[in-house]
């Protein structure tokens, strides 16, 4: 076998001119294949040990030897391949160049090194590049590589360096064209000038739904009424306060440290504008500041004109606060104390003290700028750096000159206090000590040591003999340096042997978490500590939920009858939420699931044990090459202070650890790094625009830590290349009804663009995937199996939107049988998240009620108040606008307007086909896809909702789209000269793409895309506009341009899945689905 492929290599090297290409490229790696080794060096063949593989000899290709390789270009180029020839560097003049450049104010950002010096050349380049603090990155291949250096960090890709022509020929049949040319007849009343006008005179008002009904003070009630009111509340708090229950309460809060400092804080509160309280977890300010302010308004007869907003970062903390309060204070809530989340609200017109995400507050920022009538805002929790608790910073701030008589309370949970101190001009700090027992800090060392588990090490192979090391060396030798960083051995030499093999199995895979290892340590809890519950932090509901079916198939604490397993997730419903506040009967131990939502924003007091895994869920931001992720990462110390503390609220508790001491003292930050510094901005700008506060980089500017200003200008530009911002920085109609939906804005614009075309059904479906999770678990012993599954769920689409969208369908149907867990059982899917997916589905609609869209099919007369003959017209104005749901291409047409700009341009090879990004040129489909598998592809696009970055850049959540869903659906089209045969020309994303035809398509196409635009503006504007009689011939035109007869299978297998609606036959012993690709 290996004399056979150093054959076919030799062959292959005697081969000039065109061989040099992609054909090269197989044969190598094919001869790489054949060894048994599993290294990745260019010379094959060898027979490397163990999986690490080798170099070994053999294989004709020797790019590794310098000499070899000279040889090899020069014969390339001879032969009229290759690039520019190489040149010798001047290390001199080369440096002093990149010097001058370095130290220029102004001028040129970058200098494109162009010449051939040959990657030695190139490497003496980037080091004069770091030595001179600049940046320096190469681009291209080979010969015809350019080295960039600049002032500015550089992404890792540059289309205008690829040698890559993306040019498409487009062409419309007769049909297709007279059908294009009756549509633009039947709408000649839609002018442009027309669709102009009613833009300019267009204003709009909308109702936010904030949902903020209560009475407001300074309304110009009567100073009887006002007087009368005071004699009321005071009358009514007198009562509650001598009831025996209240006075129950009060003994309880008077143990609290915040009860102490109560007259100081009132007189703080009194002479400051501004009051920065910082206190201990548990100390009380939460509940108490709060309550304190409004018993002193009431006794002192102003409780009229006392109106207190306290912000919560998470809804689960904004409902358990103002029901402790309620509670506390000897009422139900909704009277003086309420709450108020997204599409939830217990309050009424007595409420005084509202408890409420910072996003209502911020809604209701747009219909109230000087929020009048409210006397006090309270912002807790300012230390987590939430984006909109950061982003309410800045409007109140600049609120405060309006507004002299409103008082602001930021409450921290830690001592960084003095940084919000200085931003609002050095307002007052005060600290409130906390209470609690002592807790005991157990580090993985010690736990190794006393529970004796022990932690597997991944095996790894030997070295071959001496050979190139190439990429599997240099991940060994990154893995090793990371290991070296959390795992000095010498720090644990005192410990036994077994607990430092450990150890050091545990750094080697650190960037992973060992439910394993915390299955084990809750095990040890359970069977060797006293009673108490114990609270586990982890990262996401995907280890929740693993770890849960972990410990209920375990033999001991899988015992119902003495363990009591509570998982808790911020997006959980509210009811699940509420069970983690309940306490087992004697003799059952509780053990509480969560995420980071339980280091501050709630308090569990049963609370003894806790199990911290180090690590919380963070989205990162790369603003250089506009990549976004979402990954497990190290917390901060002051996060594992907040951990330990919730051991210690009843009793002296104990804190275990699954890190070692050395990474907490090491390696872990004193501060997470803000919200507002590490995520993407396209929100936080269509607020700043709905609020109308001016210019977005000039706001964000005053901000307590101003964003990078790459990052603004990207998230400026993507909402205008959706066509939520104008060139001028105003909202578009499409940018107004944006800002309203609590979505990502191109998830948004996907759901609305459903609603216009008839396809709000399934999109809602598809929305709430894509702003969740995806349904599909994968068992690490189930993968391929899985992967076929979602593959049958696709049904030939090429879609894992329409995969998830089957799936949910599918279930929906089994459940009306009462077979929904049994359905998700054979299918690797996730029950909790198809039903937050149906949750999420209904709070779309009620937010496109709240803009209209449901307004025309909703229908007059309609009463709220008759709930459940109003939700039954709500189900027909659904139906009413999905009547084109059916429509395979449509609706894959609304999933590129919901994704666009993200398109991947698909190059069809023989044996298979390479992927591109504008962004980061050569990109992978996510293993996990319906597409990672697909050798052929009948269109050349892909679409997707999100890419993650590994070992390289994976495309996950895609769809296969067409050429005119992408002109007709996609962004701006840009005019370009005709070419040398006549043929027009038009390009797409910054003349990335470019498509060619004939100047009538052309022409066609170009108006048929204006006439779409007109109407729609138009629709977006009046939401209750019939789009069938001002446009159906549009619609009939687009729909047609978008029909393939390549499509036509993938087609039929997708209508017969949406025709199985809930009701129809359902056979629950079928695995997957009832239809599978042909």
């Amino acid at each position: 076998m290996l004399r056979a492929a150093a054959r076919l290599s030799r062959r292959l090297e005697g081969r000039t001119g065109a061989l040099g290409g992609s054909r090269r490229v197989e044969a190598r790696k094919a001869t790489t294949r054949m060894g048994r080794g599993f290294g990745r060096g260019r010379g094959g063949g060898g027979r490397g040990g163990g999986r690490g593989g080798g170099r070994g000899g053999g294989g004709g290709q020797r790019w590794w030897d310098p000499e070899w390789r000279s040889q090899r270009l020069a014969e390339i180029r001879a032969n009229g391949g290759g690039g520019k020839p190489r040149q010798v560097l001047d290390l001199d003049a080369m440096f002093n160049r990149l010097r001058t450049f370095s130290m220029q104010q102004g001028g040129e950002e970058e200098v494109q090194i162009k010449e051939n010096y040959g990657r030695d050349g190139a490497d003496h380049i980037h080091e004069m590049a770091r030595q001179l603090g600049i940046y320096s990155k190469s681009y291209g291949k080979g010969t015809n590589s350019v080295v960039v250096v600049s002032r500015v960090p550089l992404p890792n890709y540059r289309p205008e360096f690829d040698r890559i022509n993306l040019e498409f020929e487009l062409t419309l049949s007769e049909r297709q064209q007279n059908c294009v040319l009756d549509a633009l007849h039947a709408t000649s009343g839609l002018s442009q000038k027309h669709g102009q006008q009613m833009l300019a005179g267009r204003r709009q008002n909308k109702s936010n739904g904030s949902g903020f009904k209560g009475r407001s003070a300074g309304r110009g009630d009567s100073e009887d009424f006002i007087e009368s009111e005071n004699k009321r509340l005071k009358l009514v708090q007198e009562e509650q306060l001598a009831s025996d229950r209240v006075k129950k309460m009060i003994s309880f809060r008077k143990k609290l440290p915040a009860f102490s400092k109560k007259e100081e804080l009132l007189q703080q509160i009194r002479e400051n504008q501004v009051l920065v309280i910082s206190g201990e977890t548990g100390c009380g300010k939460t509940t108490q500041v709060p309550q304190f302010i409004l018993e002193e308004a009431i006794r002192e007869n102003m409780g009229y004109h006392c109106n207190i907003i306290c912000t919560q970062p998470r809804r689960i903390s904004a409902i358990s606060v103002s029901e402790r309060v309620a509670q506390e204070r000897g009422e139900n809530i909704g009277s003086s104390v309420g709450y108020q989340i997204r599409l939830d609200a217990r309050r009424s017109n007595d409420t005084k003290l509202l408890f409420c995400t910072t996003g209502v507050l911020l809604r209701r920022l747009v219909r109230e700028p000087l929020l009048e009538g409210v006397s006090h805002i309270i912002v807790d929790e300012i230390h987590e750096r939430g984006m909109n608790e950061d982003f309410l910073l800045i409007i109140l701030k600049d609120l405060l000159p309006r507004r002299p008589d409103l008082r602001i309370i930021l409450m921290s949970a830690t001592l960084n206090a003095e940084s919000f101190s200085q931003y609002f001009g050095g307002a007052n700090v005060m600290h409130i000590p906390g209470f609690t027992f002592p807790v005991e800090q157990i580090f993985l060392e010690d736990i190794l040591e006393k529970s004796r588990y022990q932690v597997q090490s991944m095996q790894s192979g030997g070295g071959g003999g001496g050979g190139y090391r190439g990429n599997r060396y240099k991940k060994k030798k990154m893995e090793e340096d990371d290991r070296k960083a959390v795992y000095s051995p010498e720090r644990f030499e005192n410990y036994s042997y077994p607990t430092q093999d450990s150890l050091q199995a545990w750094a080697e895979n650190s960037d992973k978490l060992d439910l394993d290892l915390i299955e084990s340590v809750i095990e040890y809890i359970c069977l060797n500590e006293a009673e108490g519950a114990v609270l586990v932090f982890l990262t996401g509901w995907d280890d929740i939920s693993k770890l849960n079916d972990q410990l209920q198939a375990n033999r001991i604490l899988g015992d119902k009858s003495k363990y009591r397993i509570v998982p808790l997730h911020g997006s959980m419903p509210t009811v699940n939420q509420q069970k983690i506040f309940v306490s087992p009967p004697t003799g059952v131990r509780k053990v509480v699931l969560s995420t980071n939502i339980a280091e501050t924003s709630i308090t569990i007091d049963d609370i003894v044990y806790v199990v911290d895994c180090g690590k919380a869920k963070e989205k990162t931001y790369d603003a250089v090459n506009k990549l976004s992720c979402l990954l497990p990462t190290w917390v901060s110390r002051a996060s594992v202070r907040q951990r330990k503390g919730r051991a210690g609220r009843v009793r002296p508790g104990k804190c275990y650890h699954v890190y070692t001491s050395e990474l907490y003292e090491c390696q872990m930050a004193q501060y997470q790094l803000p919200e507002i510094l590490r995520t993407p901005l396209e929100e936080l700008c269509l607020q700043i625009k709905s609020l109308q506060l001016g210019r977005i980089e000039t706001f964000l500017g005053k901000a307590l830590e101003p964003p990078d200003l790459l990052s603004i200008h990207n998230a400026v530009n993507l909402l205008n290349t959706i066509g939520a911002l104008t060139e001028a920085e105003e909202l578009t109609p499409l940018g107004e009804h944006l800002a309203a939906l609590p979505v990502d804005p191109k998830i948004g614009k996907m759901i609305i663009m459903g609603a216009i075309f008839g396809c709000l059904d399934p999109i809602l479906t598809i929305a709430g995937g894509l702003s969740y999770r995806d349904p599909f678990v994968m068992p690490l012993d189930k993968k391929e199996l899985v992967d076929e599954l979602k593959r049958e769920f696709a049904s030939g689409t090429s879609s894992d939107h329409i995969a998830i969208l089957n799936a949910y369908t599918e279930w929906q149907k089994a459940r009306s049988h009462g077979h929904g867990r049994d359905f998700c059982w054979r299918n690797f899917l996730s029950e909790n998240t198809l039903e937050m997916i149906q949750d999420m589905r209904f709070q779309f609609l009620d937010v496109l009620e709240e803009a209209g869209f449901l307004s025309a099919e909703l229908g007059s007369g309609k009463s709220k108040d008759a709930a459940a003959p109003f939700r039954k017209s709500k189900h027909a104005a659904l139906r009413s606008l999905s009547k084109h749901s059916y429509e395979l291409e449509l609706l894959k047409a609304i999933i590129c307007a919901g994704t666009f700009p993200n398109v991947v341009t698909i190059n069809q090879g023989k044996r298979f086909a390479k992927f591109k990004t504008r962004e980061d040129g050569k990109v992978d489909l996510h293993p996990s896809s319906v597409n990672a598998k697909q050798n052929y592809f009948e269109e050349d696009w892909i679409v997707y909702s999100d890419k993650v970055k590994s070992s390289g850049i994976f495309i996950r959540a895609s769809t296969m789209v067409s050429h005119f869903a992408l002109i007709l659906f996609g962004g701006v089209i840009a005019d370009v000269d005709s070419n040398e045969f006549g043929r027009k020309k038009f390009t797409m994303l910054g003349d990335y793409i470019e498509f060619s035809a004939s100047p009538q398509v052309v022409s066609l196409i170009k108006e048929l895309r204006d006439r779409l635009e007109i109407l729609l503006q138009l629709k977006l504007q009046n939401p209750e506009l019939d789009l069938v009689s001002e446009g159906g011939a549009l619609v009939q035109a687009v729909l047609i341009l978008l029909e393939s007869d390549n499509n036509s299978r993938s087609r039929d297998d997708y209508r017969a899945s949406q025709n199985s609606r809930p009701g129809g036959d359902y056979n629950r012993n079928t695995r997957g689905r009832q239809f599978r690709r042909r």
